[in-house]
């Protein structure tokens, strides 16, 4: 008997919940609890660190896949707004039905009906929403570098493609015990793993290999590199971004501005076993928030403590 896709899954478990409204996660998690065999191979993908970030994949696949979804089945409904988007089957309607009753009701009202214009949104935007993200969904202390605090002192141009957009720490041994703290800690072991992350508004034919080596410029000298944007144009810059992840490292991920939980880390970055300090040094020395970036990162090690207010800015 072969297997359902993902979306007969997520349509039979709508059907079995008539006018129950899930969010995406919420389906995601019962969707791997109700066909643990068919997940079982790709959970463990050494990519995923824990459960959490497993589930995070599957919700992201459900966001790309909604007109896959409402698709299948013409009971099934979703709605964009109040976030997060919801997912629903009406056994008593269809989607065309609902489309008919619109129209009428436009029809006899005196006011043409519009719709609203999407909200424009700048780069800088999008910074608080991919820290709120890399903070709910992957446990990471972020810190805002900002260029205009940079002394440029190797005058026009000196200091570009220096220094990334979105910083972040994760103290990997923060859950361990202190013995097995200090065994690492003793034998130089790797207790801290630093990100870096440059983010651009959408990836296109034009820009695309600009972008990602601005990335691989600002980036680098982290254990890992992320490009994040908003949206890939058309399948030859994602086939493009493959490519060059393939052959230099740095991440890509796509990132839902509207609702951060169903974005999804589309190529994982290739991890570096160690920091490049020279590289840190010579970006310390030209931006202060780099400096106070590195200056936290040093009292963690030092103490093991993190204070959440002083991150995440």
């Amino acid at each position: 008997m072969s297997r359902l896709s993902q979306s007969q899954k997520i349509v039979e478990l709508l059907k079995a919940n008539p006018n129950q409204k899930f969010n995406a996660r919420q389906i995601a998690q019962q969707i791997v609890d109700c066909y643990p065999e068919d997940y079982k191979d790709k959970r463990q993908n050494p990519r995923f660190v824990d459960d959490k970030a497993f589930i995070s994949q599957v919700v992201a696949e459900i966001g790309s896949q909604k007109d896959q979804i409402v698709k299948s089945d013409a009971h099934v409904f979703w709605q964009d707004k109040p976030r997060p988007r919801v997912y629903w089957y009406n056994p008593a309607k269809t989607v065309g039905q609902i489309e008919t009753e619109k129209d009428e009701i436009e029809e006899d009202s005196d006011e043409v009906a519009t719709i609203p214009e999407s909200t424009t949104f700048s780069e800088h935007d999008l910074y608080p929403i991919l820290i709120d993200y890399l903070k709910t969904e992957l446990n990471l202390y972020c810190q805002r570098i900002d260029e205009k605090r940079s002394k440029n002192s190797r005058g026009n141009g000196g200091n570009q493609w220096l220094h990334p957009d979105i910083v972040a720490m994760q103290p990997v041994d923060k859950e361990w015990n202190e013995l097995i703290r200090s065994c690492v800690k003793q034998g130089a072991g790797q207790s801290v793993r630093l990100w870096s992350f440059e983010v651009k508004k959408e990836l296109t034919g034009s820009n695309v290999r600009k972008s990602f080596f601005q990335a691989v410029s600002n980036s680098s000298w982290a254990n890992e590199g992320y490009l994040v944007a908003t949206s890939i144009s058309d399948g030859s810059v994602e086939q493009e971004l493959r490519m060059l992840s393939a052959l230099h490292g740095i991440g890509v991920i796509l990132l839902n501005h509207e609702n951060p939980s169903e974005s999804e880390m589309m190529l994982p970055s290739k991890s570096r076993a160690d920091v490049d300090w020279q590289s840190v040094n010579r970006i310390l020395v030209e931006n202060s928030d780099f400096k106070d970036y590195i200056e936290l990162v040093s009292t963690y090690y030092q103490t093991g403590r993190v204070r959440a207010r002083d991150w995440n800015r």
